[in-house]
């Protein structure tokens, strides 16, 4: 009906439209931790072969001058269901290296809200890890609950659960709740979250019983990102600073990343392409002042729309 005193007042929007989902939560400090080098010394040589569009095969070689050299063989099959340009359903990532060890996962859309993760990792012929994930995506939260390690007859398991909610457009507050049980040992972990994105930067801190995590991504231009992570952990006394940068030359097809911490430790990796080949060359070296060492490389990545979630560890 008209307004006899003029045009009515525009309407209030609701709770939670236009706030759109927070995404995961392990995916908080995403932005910043991109920016920081993985860990790995001498040179890497990575070949990717799209067989179809939607089986890829990797295949990484590193050679190294402090420790063994290695061979990593991956393989990813991608399904029809799109959901953005990094998600799509279902998703299966096998990555084993020439020891025999193998990194697993298996990505699933139950529903159009429910999506549903496994994850395998063995090393040689011993299961390591395996974990379960059921993730409830609404317009505006995001709830997450991980079953890892479950040994029925041994009593022991992981329980996580993670809740997100948008605030504002531009802040994201939650939590994480770590439940752990043992023979003779139970216990739990509250641990709070917040994030304020902004139109070049962002702001994270997590707060928790264990210790403090808080990073500050920023981007300054399409060349330029840098990154700085704090990270406090009350049950080692123990207070980490880091800062890195990553340098993008897009005409020169290559991206190049750099870190210095409290530790007295530095490095850099330096990752060009090949064009027209389906090869990249990584080149990485990491120096530890203080203790007048090099750092060896601490592992492989899978490749993977999502990362893997690493399982906190008892307290």
């Amino acid at each position: 009906m008209g307004n006899a005193w003029g045009p009515a007042a525009p309407r209030a929007p609701r709770r939670g439209e236009n706030l759109g989902n927070p995404g995961s939560f392990d995916e908080l400090h995403r932005q910043c931790k991109e920016v920081f080098p993985q860990q790995m010394e001498g040179v890497k040589l990575i070949v990717n072969k799209a067989l179809s569009s939607h089986f890829q095969v990797t295949h990484t070689v590193h050679m190294s001058t402090l420790g063994p050299s290695n061979y990593h063989f991956n393989a990813t099959f991608v399904g029809d269901r799109q959901l953005g340009p990094t998600e799509a359903f279902p998703t299966l990532v096998g990555d084993m290296d020439n020891s025999g060890s193998l990194n697993a996962q298996i990505l699933h859309l139950l529903a159009e809200r429910i999506r549903t993760k496994a994850v395998f990792q063995t090393h040689q012929a011993k299961f390591v890890t395996w974990q379960f994930d059921g993730e409830y995506r609404g317009d505006d939260c995001t709830a997450t609950l991980t079953l890892g390690n479950p040994d029925l007859l041994g009593g022991s398991v992981i329980l996580v659960a993670h809740f997100l909610q948008s605030v504002t457009p531009r802040l994201v507050l939650g939590g994480e709740m770590v439940y752990h049980r043992r023979p003779g040992e139970e216990g739990a972990i509250l641990t709070l979250a917040g994030k304020y994105t902004a139109s070049n930067w962002v702001a994270t801190l997590n707060v928790g019983y264990g210790g403090a995590h808080a990073s500050y991504y920023h981007k300054a231009n399409e060349q330029v990102q840098v990154g700085v992570e704090l990270e406090a952990n009350t049950r080692l006394q123990d207070t980490t600073f880091a800062f890195g940068y990553q340098l993008n030359l897009p005409q020169a097809n290559v991206v190049f990343r750099g870190l210095l911490d409290s530790n007295w430790s530095v490095g850099a990796v330096l990752e060009k392409k090949l064009p027209p080949l389906p090869v990249t060359l990584a080149l990485g070296a990491f120096l530890n002042h203080w203790k007048n060492r090099s750092h060896r490389a601490t592992g492989e990545p899978v490749t993977c729309p999502r990362a893997t979630r690493h399982l906190p560890h008892s307290r």
